[in-house]
């Protein structure tokens, strides 16, 4: 059985989101740079992220992946090392750092989607993300026996998330 930690909501403002947590036992520092560090970025987030400053309104280029083209974003608000908010292609991506006060330290990554029926699509490949964030973590190279991106999908789908959106890199409609 495939282990989800995606939640599908809606926000108050009532756009579409898929949220996914992960505790970390590090201080909060150490983990707001795997959310804004390119270096860190580099270990677990699908494109390679680059911006001169992280501050509300400057430019984030994103390049080096093979499922999407070059773009840039812009940052909507920056508040280190609590919060980092950004645009990345139609979604916007929110990145919350909040200690725990036991050593430990919560990043929940909230992908506010352009579309509901790319939540099933996007909290699979979140998950594939956040399995390589805590494999690089614990010091391992890669996400060991973890479940591809595919089986992860599937059964964001039999979770009943929205889903239907075209797959870029398998969907004939991409």
């Amino acid at each position: 059985m495939t282990t989800l930690t995606g939640d599908y909501l809606t926000l108050d403002d009532g756009r579409p989101a898929v949220r996914l947590t992960r505790t970390y036992h590090r201080p909060a520092e150490q983990v707001w740079s795997y959310a804004s560090d390119p270096a860190e970025l580099a270990r677990w987030f699908p494109s390679t992220f680059e911006a001169d400053e992280l501050r509300p309104g400057a430019t984030i280029r994103f390049f080096e992946d093979p499922n999407m083209p070059e773009s840039t974003g812009t940052v909507l608000a920056a508040d280190a090392p609590r919060h980092l908010s950004y645009t990345w292609g139609a979604d916007e991506l929110r990145l919350d750092v909040t200690p725990l006060g036991d050593g430990t330290t919560r990043l929940t990554l909230t992908d506010v989607l352009e579309s509901a029926d790319t939540a099933a699509r996007n909290a699979a490949g979140w998950e594939v993300c956040l399995n390589a964030l805590d494999a690089a973590d614990r010091g391992e190279p890669q996400a060991p026996s973890q479940p591809a991106w595919k089986e992860l999908y599937d059964a964001y789908i039999t979770a009943e998330f929205p889903s239907g959106a075209p797959v870029p890199g398998l969907d004939d409609r991409t």
